[in-house]
């Protein structure tokens, strides 16, 4: 075993800490989390169109009739988040070169801008199709923000600037310094997207096809429940390794099923948003911890059990694990990572299932991550009330399979404090005589 732990310290937590900061992945990251405000207050307006109430009750019929004026919010953050994430991409890849942050968001929102062809209509004139510019969209935006930093990083390396004298204010001299960078981005993408008239939407869209699609199976599903266990087990932060990855196609599921809520549809064409991970899998936290700390209150009876819960169960009620995961710990403990690892795997499954045939509704919004796991998946959800059964069976599911396991944790524990006590009385007795 020891063998076998050194072996992934040494070989793999490195390289996976290393790559979950590296500069392109973490700017990727860092942007698609600077838009969740701009997602989650979007996602109460769908909530407020489609309220989940009867039928006959008068502010669902007043919400039916004006649903169309209650979603322009939505539309304008939650329907658009490309937009606000190319900026955070670019904000954040500037700044981690030393370059102008807000001049690298800039040209990143122009490079997407770019990607799209103006329509012309007769009651508005030059429009900008919005379809693009939503989850749909994240791909190229991610791409096309990393190019236009990198023109700027080239340009300010090589001296491709125009420099002002010091006596400029410095607002100006940085809006100078980035007019050439500006224009080769300009001139680049107009080429494509005009002249050569490629739509690297459609492009990229058929290129990624084939892992959206994977991501959305149940295999999809269980493959980044069980890498997030799996780093976690060993000290790395699971989600920012694997959601730097996989969060662009989760968003890409949760835009889907939004905009097909909006559209009135029923029938969502996706199980496995962010948030279906959030409020069935990961209750209390990455490994289902909540389970743990229940079976810690309920059957603890070592000293230290008892205290880690009674101190750990309030975060981990507002799905804050790391309290448990470095206090029990879970890292590097032989006994408690089998069940963080199995626990999860098992949720995923039955609520993949549940989900598919019908007993509970898709998600399609995104509430606020630290809401207790039944009030997020009810308002995930729509409101569908069966999401709270679900989570409270996958609740006693987790204290199940953590039981037997920390029943063995909490006997060690145990007879460690024990062992101490009679130690202690030992040395105090010889010290009296």
């Amino acid at each position: 075993m020891d063998r076998f732990v050194n072996f992934l310290e040494n070989r793999v937590s490195g390289p996976m800490a290393r790559l979950s900061e590296q500069r392109h992945l973490r700017a990727v990251r860092d942007g698609v989390v600077s838009a969740l405000p701009f997602i989650i207050i979007g996602s109460f307006f769908l909530i407020l169109a489609f309220p989940p109430l009867p039928e006959d009750w008068g502010i669902t019929q007043w919400a039916s009739e004006n649903a169309a004026q209650i979603l322009i919010p939505y539309r304008v953050t939650m329907f658009i988040m490309s937009l606000y994430i190319a900026f955070g991409v670019g904000y954040n890849l500037s700044k981690s070169y030393d370059l102008d942050p807000l001049s690298g968001a800039q040209m990143a929102v122009g490079a997407l801008l770019l990607t799209l062809t103006p329509q012309i209509t007769e009651d508005f004139g030059f429009v900008l199709p919005m379809k693009f510019l939503g989850g749909e969209g994240l791909f190229v935006t991610m791409l096309v923000s990393i190019f236009a930093v990198e023109i700027l990083r080239f340009c300010k390396s090589k001296n491709i600037t125009i420099k002002m004298p010091e006596q400029v204010p410095d607002s100006v001299a940085r809006s100078f310094e980035a007019l050439l960078p500006v224009g080769f981005l300009v001139g680049l993408m107009a080429i494509i997207t005009l002249v050569i008239g490629v739509n690297l939407h459609e492009v990229v869209g058929d290129l990624t096809a084939p892992l959206i699609t994977a991501g959305d199976s149940l295999p999809g599903v269980l493959t980044p429940v069980f890498l997030i266990t799996f780093f976690w087990s060993f000290g790395i932060h699971g989600v920012s390794v694997v959601g730097t990855v996989a969060r662009p196609i989760w968003e890409v599921y949760l835009v889907a099923n939004s905009e097909a809520v909006a559209g009135g549809s029923s029938s969502l064409p996706y199980i496995a948003p962010e948030t279906f991970y959030q409020w069935f899998i990961w209750i209390g936290g990455s490994g289902a911890t909540l389970g743990l700390l229940i079976a810690m209150l309920l059957f603890g009876r070592a000293k230290y059990t008892k205290t880690l819960a009674r101190t750990s169960i309030v975060p981990g009620l507002f799905n804050i694990n790391e309290p448990v995961i470095f206090g029990a710990p879970i890292v590097l403990n032989p006994i408690l990572i089998i069940p963080f690892i199995i626990t999860p795997l098992v949720l995923g499954t039955l609520s993949y299932i549940a989900t598919v045939v019908g007993l509970v509704s898709a998600t399609y919004t995104m509430p606020p991550w630290t809401l207790p796991a039944p009030i997020g998946a009810y308002l995930a959800t729509g409101g569908d009330w069966r999401a709270v059964v679900l989570v409270l069976v996958n609740i006693t599911i987790a204290v199940l399979i953590y039981f037997p396991f920390f029943k063995m944790y909490d006997k060690k524990m145990l007879a460690e404090e024990q062992q101490d006590v009679t130690t202690s009385s030992t040395t105090e007795s010889t010290t009296s005589m």
